[in-house]
């Protein structure tokens, strides 16, 4: 098959000079992405992260109607592959924009900051001391499933106090994480400079770890629970 040559400076069937976007604003055809284009700026979209998610869901709506293969079944095969490509690219785009915590974990892992790993694993050091006691009620609660003991009710009952209690920690650090957005977007309309915005990441990828743990302790206590249930 032979593929148009592509540039990002024009479009590749009437060579017209192009801005961007998803088609040649003088002859209507679909065009590749733009080289290192994000998720963001596949919706024309700034890389803030205060989304208006009715405006995000009418954007996908009108692309999916631009973008779908019935409009391009008399279009060349190159046409048709930039439409199958970007019909499936926009699903994980809105799929990951709509939510937000993939937002911002999707911005961070555009700058390389999102790493799985161990590190993701260790205990917040403020919460090390609540840890050790779940961890000590989780432990007991197997040993009186094993024995049959008597003691399940006030163990599974000190469990469910543990899991609120931790379900109400990740809710504060929900909140934190709106907040450094806040700034985030804050640092982007005032042109902040790249330090700041470094800075930003950093303590978005720290409240995201955190969340990672708790949440993953939250789900470890919700399954104990069902077992002894």
């Amino acid at each position: 098959m032979h593929t148009p040559a592509k540039t990002e400076a024009a479009c590749w069937s009437c060579h017209a000079p192009h801005a961007g976007g998803h088609f040649c604003a003088a002859c209507g055809k679909i065009q590749p992405l733009p080289r290192g284009a994000d998720y963001f700026a596949f919706f024309g979209l700034s890389q803030k992260l205060w989304l208006d998610c009715a405006a995000l869901e009418r954007l996908f709506h009108q692309l999916s109607w631009k973008l779908h293969p019935d409009n391009f079944v008399r279009a060349s095969e190159y046409e048709r592959e930039l439409s199958l490509e970007r019909g499936s690219q926009l699903n994980d785009a809105y799929r990951t924009l709509r939510d937000p915590v993939a937002r911002v974990e999707y911005l961070l892992a555009q700058a390389g900051m999102r790493k799985e790993g161990a590190a993701k694993q260790q205990a917040p050091p403020e919460l090390l001391e609540e840890v050790f006691e779940l961890n000590e009620s989780l432990d007991e609660l197997r040993a009186a499933r094993r024995a049959d003991g008597a003691e399940m009710g006030v163990l599974i009952e000190r469990l469910e106090a543990e899991e609120k209690k931790f379900e109400s920690r990740l809710c504060e650090v929900d909140e934190e994480l709106k907040r450094v957005a806040a700034e985030w977007d804050a640092a982007l309309d005032a042109g902040g400079e790249d330090s700041k915005r470094k800075e930003l990441m950093v303590r978005m990828n720290d409240v995201l770890n955190r969340r990672s743990y708790i949440r993953n302790l939250v789900a470890n206590v919700q399954k104990e629970l069902a077992e002894a249930q």
